[in-house]
């Protein structure tokens, strides 16, 4: 029995070893990049980081971002799961389709694409002005609400998936148990559905979270330069500014934020699988 386990121990040499040279190796130089200096270990980059409000301000840019692109993802994405679940033979093939085949299209395709809709005479413009939001055509390209729009339709798959794996193991007749005794449907949806659906909301929340914090190319063709982030100041920092140390220092921050996402995230699952 043992050395069947140290046998199929080494079938994970080579992914491990992949790891290591992809992934920890670049993680690792960029940590030493921010903490080494002209005179050797040194937090000076990062006092000088905090220090200026224009770090924080990025700062705030990536949170709320990530935290909008994320609720919309969310309100949308939680009953498409429960359409997806329920849909029986050809209507559920399709819908299936059409969440997962979106995820072969690069993202810098689907970036471009979104400049035309939220053009001033784009799609979205149109429909607004056509059921009287609108007075006159306006732009949303450059602007944070087409940022969140077209970073929503990007991850929205990754919300609906989690949510629908986790609620097509749910019984229906649990909602109708609920109802023969005389349970109103808001309760009966915060007090069966929802806590049975958390692990799957949860993990949809972290994964979301975690691709909308670090986004590059969407935030640099959807709102421009003038809009940064994390991800594109870090971006900026190494291809144009050749500012490796400041590059570092945010390329580590956000190090940080997407593990403590993770950290939080899998606390959370574990207390919403216990609760359910």
């Amino acid at each position: 029995m043992n050395r069947d386990r140290s046998l199929i121990g080494w079938l994970a040499v080579p992914a491990v070893a992949y790891l290591v040279l992809v992934y920890a190796l670049p993680l690792l130089w960029l940590l030493a990049r921010s903490i080494t200096g002209p005179e050797g270990i040194s937090f000076a980059l990062f006092r000088d980081f905090f220090a200026d409000p224009f770090s924080w301000r990025v700062i705030g840019n990536t949170m709320r971002i990530a935290g909008l692109v994320t609720l919309v993802c969310l309100l949308v994405g939680y009953p498409v799961a429960f359409a997806l679940a329920r849909a029986k033979g050809v209507v559920q093939v399709i819908l299936l389709a059409a969440i997962i085949l979106p995820l072969s299209v690069g993202v810098v395709v689907k970036a471009f694409a979104w400049q035309v809709v939220l053009r001033r005479d784009g799609v979205v413009s149109q429909f607004l002005v056509g059921i009287g939001v609108w007075s006159e055509p306006q732009r949303l390209l450059f602007t944070e609400t087409g940022l969140v729009i077209g970073a929503a339709n990007v991850f929205l798959p990754f919300m609906i998936l989690p949510i629908y794996s986790v609620v097509k193991l749910i019984d229906p007749r649990l909602m109708e148990a609920g109802a023969t005794l005389g349970v109103g449907p808001f309760r009966r949806f915060f007090r069966i559905l929802l806590p049975l659906t958390l692990p799957g909301v949860v993990s949809g929340i972290a994964f979301v979270f975690s691709l909308a914090v670090s986004m590059f190319v969407i935030p640099s063709l959807l709102i421009g330069d003038r809009f940064q982030t994390l991800a594109t100041l870090t971006g900026r920092s190494f291809l144009l500014m050749r500012n490796e140390a400041l590059g570092s220092v945010t390329a580590t921050v956000l190090l940080v934020l997407a593990v403590m996402i993770v950290l939080l995230s899998s606390l959370l699952a574990r207390r919403a699988g216990r609760f359910s």
